[in-house]
C-alpha cells in the first residue's frame, strides 16, 4: 500500500500515531526515496504544499477541506521543537 492510500485511512488519534510511526520507519529504511532529507527541506515542502493545496484538491477532483484546525496543526509542529 502506498503512503498516500494510508493517509486516507487515518481518522483517529491511534491511526495517526501509527501513520507517524510508519513514516518515521520509512525515512530510516528508505531515505534515498525521500525528496526532503533534512528538517528544513521537509518543513519548506509542507509550507509550499499548503500554499497550493486548493489546486491539488481541485486537480484531483477532491473536495477542498474547509474545517482544518490550523491552530492545532501549528501546535503539533511547535511541540516537535520542544518536547522530549
Amino acid at each position: 500500500m502506498e503512503f498516500y492510500e494510508k493517509t486516507e485511512q487515518v481518522t483517529t488519534k491511534n491511526q495517526f500515531l501509527e501513520f507517524l510511526n510508519l513514516l518515521n520507519k520509512d525515512f530510516k529504511l528508505n531515505v534515498d526515496e525521500w525528496e526532503n532529507k533534512s528538517i528544513d527541506n521537509y518543513l519548506e515542502a509542507i509550507e509550499s504544499w499548503i500554499e497550493e493545496m486548493e489546486g491539488y484538491y481541485k486537480n484531483n477532483n477532491l473536495p477542498v477541506p474547509n474545517n482544518i484546525d490550523w491552530n492545532f496543526l501549528a501546535t503539533i509542529f511547535y511541540v516537535g521543537k520542544i518536547y522530549e
